[in-house]
């Protein structure tokens, strides 16, 4: 765009004003020539009126002028303008030569051959071969292909001297009232005329495709950007010589053939401007795969059709049944097979995602989540064709693995799990392919999600094995503490205690209120040790789901919390037998979870709901209060959720946006045996 901006004229200068003058003329000469073809007796009407020379007149000038505006030493552009108007003064000569006969003006209709030929002979040599030799940079591909610009040169001019020099075909060939003569003819040139014309037009049809084949070259030997920019004008081309072929054999074809020459000097415009030249391969892709299913399903209709008229002879509509069934049972097979064949034409033995996700499933099948995030960058970096990927996993931790080099300016993609983002793919620049960017949109589309499953994988391995180092750690902490709480606290109490039994005992006859006294105090440390007995149990495990089970503990969580807060505790299904360790991990998350509502949350109403769905206990907390901050990233209580669900097997997901809430969602397996669980 920068280019654009350098080369668009402040007003309109010489050149603008005659690409302009050429982009208004052309069209209106090609409009006097349909009104004067449909002037013209029925005798004097040509089989057809309408050719692609036709749709160029219209097409070609006005966007050669829009680049002439942008870019006015734009080469391209003027063959756009100039085969334009040479196309507009042959279909109006054709015309007046047919008009001019009809009026018996034979003389005057027959000079009008000559710019009738030019023009035919301008337009074929700069649109069909020029232009495509000079895309999409207005250069030639080489010195070596100077061959083929000359080969159209001469087949163009030996067709043209051979229409200037022939011999009128008689009435009997023509099919016309009179033979409208020929100023320029050379009658000792007859027995040559048919080898030329045979010559000529083999000339002319090899030097187009040498035009688009060009092209082709220029897209092999480009960089992506480049195969994108070349992609759009060698397409039009293509379809445009495929279609021209068709017709000249079966004139049915003449008529997309029309239409495909109108669109050539937009697909030239997309390259020359490089805008939106990203979709490409897409159109292509799309065109051939509807083509493909058309022709076949047609043959597969038509074949079930005749085969069935012949079974059921007199039964038409079983005839079309018959026939429309078969089609429909070959068009889905059909679609797919042409679209992995078309994917592998455009982007080699790596072109079908399905292909992909499929050797990503079994690189990843039985492999630990570190192997398998190796195996996920390497296909990656295969499918994308990218000098490199990484995965990076977001985790306390976070783990990198990169294949190749991604480079500074890498391309990010975040990896979502369920909502939740657990890491983000970088993908480096594009490596040699046919066209990448579509592609690339495709394969990371089909593969991003399995990437994310890796990456969540990875984070849920990183979280099992911190959870089993604390669970272990928490082990041997908690067994120190009981220890010296045992020995230190409870042992001594009952030492003293045993020590005051004793004096008691000593004092009981000779000093009863001394013994009294004792008591007291014997009473006084039995109620402390009670207290720290209870205490020991309690952070061993809640004792209220014990004396109310789970269901009754949240709600008695829920009626603790902020006075300020609405919570409403919806239970389904039968919680009485679950596992003891899924009911400890259940009650610690929720009430870290009303922990985190009342000190930042900010809610006037909040949900938990308790819902068993074998083999799965579901919880969920949510809030409607002010959600989770966009920086957010997990503290140590929502990484206490996180790890306790992991624990189990199971699974913690946060999720909140700014003002919308948070929400807290966890699945535990319900397990067939009880585990020991830090508390």
């Amino acid at each position: 765009m920068a280019e654009l901006a350098e080369n668009t004229p402040r007003r309109p200068t010489g050149p603008v004003v005659v690409a302009s003058a050429m982009a208004v003329a052309s069209p209106l000469l090609s409009l006097a020539a349909i009104l004067v073809w449909a002037g013209l007796p029925p005798e004097w009407e040509p089989g057809a009126t309408v050719s692609p020379q036709t749709a160029v007149t219209f097409t070609f000038p006005a966007v050669g002028a829009f680049l002439i505006y942008h870019r006015p030493r734009l080469n391209m552009a003027w063959l756009m303008c100039v085969g334009g108007l040479a196309a507009a003064v042959s279909d109006l000569t054709n015309a007046l030569m047919y008009r001019f006969s009809a009026d018996g003006e034979l003389l005057l209709a027959g000079w009008m051959r000559v710019p009738s030929q030019l023009g035919w002979a301008v337009c074929g040599l700069t649109l069909t071969m020029l232009l495509p030799l000079y895309s999409p940079d207005g250069r030639l591909p080489s010195r070596r292909w100077r061959p083929a610009l000359w080969l159209g040169c001469a087949a163009i001019t030996a067709s043209a001297v051979r229409y200037l020099l022939r011999v009128p075909a008689p009435t009997s060939l023509s099919g016309l009232p009179q033979v409208v003569p020929n100023p320029l003819q050379v009658p000792a040139l007859a027995p040559y005329m048919d080898v030329v014309g045979v010559v000529g037009w083999a000339g002319i049809y090899t030097a187009m495709a040498l035009a688009a084949l060009s092209m082709a070259v220029r897209m092999r030997r480009a960089d992506p950007v480049g195969r994108r920019q070349i992609g759009w004008p060698l397409f039009a081309f293509a379809g445009y010589i495929v279609f021209l072929i068709l017709g000249a054999i079966w004139p049915v074809f003449m008529w997309p053939a029309i239409a495909w020459a109108a669109a050539i000097p937009f697909a030239v415009a997309f390259a020359v401007m490089r805008y939106r030249l990203y979709g490409i391969d897409t159109v292509i892709s799309r065109a051939i795969v509807a083509a493909g299913v058309v022709v076949v399903v047609s043959l597969v209709y038509f074949g079930a059709g005749t085969l069935s008229s012949v079974v059921v002879s007199g039964y038409h509509q079983v005839t079309g049944i018959a026939a429309a069934l078969f089609a429909g049972a070959f068009f889905q097979p059909l679609r797919r097979a042409l679209q992995r064949a078309v994917d592998r034409l455009l982007y080699g033995a790596v072109g079908d995602p399905g292909m992909l996700a499929e050797r990503l499933t079994q690189a990843v099948r039985g492999a630990d989540p570190a192997r398998a995030l190796n195996s996920v960058v390497s296909v990656l970096r295969d499918g994308l064709a990218v000098e490199g990927v990484a995965v990076e996993v977001a985790d306390g931790e976070p783990r990198y693995v990169e294949s190749g080099r991604v480079g500074p300016d890498a391309r990010e993609v975040p990896l979502v799990w369920h909502g939740v983002r657990v890491g983000r793919l970088l993908v480096g620049p594009p490596g040699p392919r046919r066209f990448p960017a579509a592609h690339n949109e495709r394969v990371l589309a089909t593969l991003t999600p399995y990437a994310a499953d890796v990456a969540h994988a990875v984070r849920m391995a990183a979280d099992l094995q911190r959870s089993r180092e604390r669970i272990l750690t928490a082990r041997e902490e908690e067994r120190r503490r009981l220890r010296r709480d045992l020995h230190d606290g409870l042992g001594q109490t009952l030492s003293a205690m045993a020590m005051t039994i004793n004096m008691a005992r000593l004092s009981l006859k000779s000093s009863p209120e001394a013994a009294d006294e004792l008591l007291k105090e014997l009473h006084a440390g039995m109620s402390a040790v009670t207290g720290d007995i209870r205490e020991l149990v309690y952070g061993l495990r809640p004792p209220a789901l014990d004396d109310l089970g789970l269901a009754r503990a949240v709600r008695d969580l829920a009626g603790q919390s902020s006075p300020g807060t609405e919570i409403e505790v919806e239970v389904e299904g039968d919680l009485a037998d679950l596992p003891a360790a899924v009911e400890v991990a259940v009650y610690r998350i929720v009430q870290e979870a009303l922990t985190n509502i009342r000190r930042h949350a900010e809610a006037s109403r909040a949900r938990i709901v308790l819902q068993r769905e074998e083999p799965m206990l579901r919880v969920l907390i949510a809030d409607d209060g002010k959600g989770l901050p966009a920086s957010h990233r997990a503290g140590v209580g929502l990484g206490s959720m996180r790890e306790r669900a992991a624990e189990l097997g199971g699974i913690c997901v946060v999720t909140g946006e700014p003002g919308a809430g948070t929400r807290v969602e966890v699945m535990l397996p319900l397990l067939t045996a009880g585990m020991s669980l830090r508390p």
